[in-house]
């Protein structure tokens, strides 16, 4: 979950060299090429069966493409403290998919964490004053990060019970590595040839690539293997705190009072709303959600 918390810190480091695109390509590079000598030296590489590969273009078209589209663009508008209790909001609206298409109940203390967590939200970003700041353009794209993640949940269920996690990754991630090949070539080669590299700017790229993308996830799959999906999950409620804690320290970013209280709201809410007896590829395919980020 630190690991995770970091991810919006090093993109906005990242940012103020690179373009969005490039960050989002050159780290699905990587994390591709590191998870694929790990599931090599550990034998764990798969065979998709011929049914599925249309449900791994899906896939990848909601999470790493448009999700990470959506994200990586909200990062630019707003804060990477705002951006992680948006983010943290993805079990939410997963639950909420889960019970429109899956016919999963959800207990009154579900419905109660919903509205609870999207209170939160609103206290996060609201003025002293009682009014409402927030960048539109910002939201706007977190929200479609949001949806395309409830997207990749939905599609991940037809999926978890057959392949491992870290390979149901590292496809998706492959897929979406040459998803963005033509907008880094058409949009921001020419700004990426200009630029004099140097290996402090892909310092936070390949954190990204190593710690998130592939380091996280692979302790978040063997915490699952060990504690069950339910237990592992109830953790990714506590980024948002971690995020906003190292943005302070590191980066500067303010931290009021009002604040803590909005995302000690969200984070009361994602729990209670997590509180239900769903299946288990559906639980599965919600701890799994976002967390290629």
């Amino acid at each position: 979950m630190i690991f995770w918390s970091f991810s919006f810190l090093w993109f906005k480091i990242a940012n103020k060299t690179f373009h969005p695109i490039t960050i989002v390509f050159i780290r699905l590079l990587f994390s591709v090429i590191l998870m694929t000598v790990f599931l090599i030296l550990t034998n764990n590489y798969m065979k998709i069966k011929k049914g599925d590969r249309k449900l791994f273009l899906m896939l990848a078209l909601f999470e790493p493409f448009v999700y990470f589209l959506g994200e990586s663009f909200g990062l630019t508008y707003v804060s990477a403290t705002v951006c992680s209790v948006f983010i943290s909001t993805i079990p939410v609206f997963a639950t909420i998919g889960a019970w429109l298409i899956f016919k999963e109940r959800l207990k009154a203390i579900n419905y109660a964490g919903i509205i609870t967590s999207f209170i939160g939200v609103i206290v996060f970003i609201l003025n002293s004053d009682g009014s409402i700041s927030f960048n539109i353009k910002g939201l706007g794209l977190l929200l479609l990060a949001v949806l395309s993640a409830v997207g990749y949940n939905l599609t991940l269920s037809r999926l978890v019970g057959t392949y491992t996690p870290v390979y149901i990754v590292n496809v998706q991630n492959l897929i979406g590595a040459v998803l963005f090949l033509p907008l880094f070539l058409i949009l921001d080669f020419k700004h990426f040839i200009s630029i004099p590299l140097t290996f402090d700017m892909f310092k936070p790229i390949i954190e990204l690539s190593i710690f998130a993308s592939c380091g996280a996830f692979i302790l978040f799959a063997w915490s699952v293997r060990n504690m069950g999906i339910t237990k592992a999950n109830v953790f990714s409620n506590c980024i948002p705190v971690f995020t906003a804690l190292f943005s302070f320290i590191l980066i500067g970013e303010k931290l009021t009072v009002q604040n803590i209280v909005g995302m000690a709201i969200v984070t009361g809410g994602l729990f209670m709303s997590q509180m239900n007896g769903t299946n288990k590829n559906i639980k599965e395919a919600l701890a799994l959600t976002g967390k290629t980020a």
